[in-house]
């Protein structure tokens, strides 16, 4: 499958070594390559990425800011661990975010952004039946960066890429548990449908509803799957 025709500028390819850093950290963070919890050492990622010890540090700062990334005093730099409170605190982050930005894009969406909206979901199904995760992402990254522009304020267009990768990695997570990201990808598919849908017919409301009712079905999952090991080893 091609790539998009159209990407929202922080989605465009990378100009610059520490922007390539970033983009392949991201990468290895969201698909928990690099584990959760996992020591961060800058000698073995500089090998690992091919790239200089200064694009690496400016990326793990970036991604410290975004909240995939923590330092901690004395110990060195972790990937930011999976907990059931900032599971919450991205979920309830991600609820108002996202609720906001699909009313306003269906307020102010052009009729070009509307097609490529209701375009975007189509290709969602074509790479999800093709099981083709990379397109699937990629796609996935543009459908939230034309509703990013279609929402028409500066600020949405800031924050989304950081709830996206925050999102992203939580997504791969509830994937890797359930032993697939098939049926996670359709439902999510789904999602966009009845969102580009909305926003193509202009109706806010249900814009709103459909992508915070899938956001409360994902975090449902997530606190299962966290609270599952609890539970075991509470019975045991």
């Amino acid at each position: 499958m091609a790539a998009p025709a159209t990407l929202a500028p922080a989605f465009r390819e990378p100009r610059s070594l520490a922007e390539r850093a970033y983009r392949q950290l991201v990468r290895l963070i969201t698909r928990l390559e690099l584990p959760p919890g996992s020591l961060i050492v800058e000698k073995e990622l500089t090998l690992r990425l091919g790239i200089g010890r200064t694009p690496v540090r400016e990326a793990l700062q970036r991604l410290a800011i975004e909240g995939l990334v923590v330092h901690q005093p004395n110990r060195g730099m972790f990937v930011t661990d999976v907990t059931t409170a900032g599971v919450q605190n991205i979920y309830e982050f991600r609820s108002i975010i996202d609720g906001n930005l699909v009313r306003l894009a269906a307020q102010r969406a052009t009729a070009e952004q509307r097609r490529h909206l209701l375009e975007l979901h189509d290709r969602f199904v074509a790479a999800s039946r093709a099981g083709n995760i990379d397109d699937y992402v990629e796609l996935d990254r543009c459908f939230y960066g034309t509703l990013a522009a279609a929402a028409q304020n500066e600020y949405l267009t800031e924050v989304v890429p950081r709830i996206f990768n925050l999102h992203l990695r939580l997504w791969f997570y509830i994937s890797v548990q359930r032993g697939g990201w098939q049926d996670v990808a359709d439902a999510h598919a789904e999602m966009a449908g009845r969102v580009a849908r909305a926003i193509a017919q202009q109706e806010p409301d249900d814009a709103q509803r459909a992508i915070t009712s899938y956001i409360a079905r994902r975090h449902q999952d997530m606190r299962d799957l966290l609270w599952e090991p609890v539970r075991g080893r509470s019975e045991s």
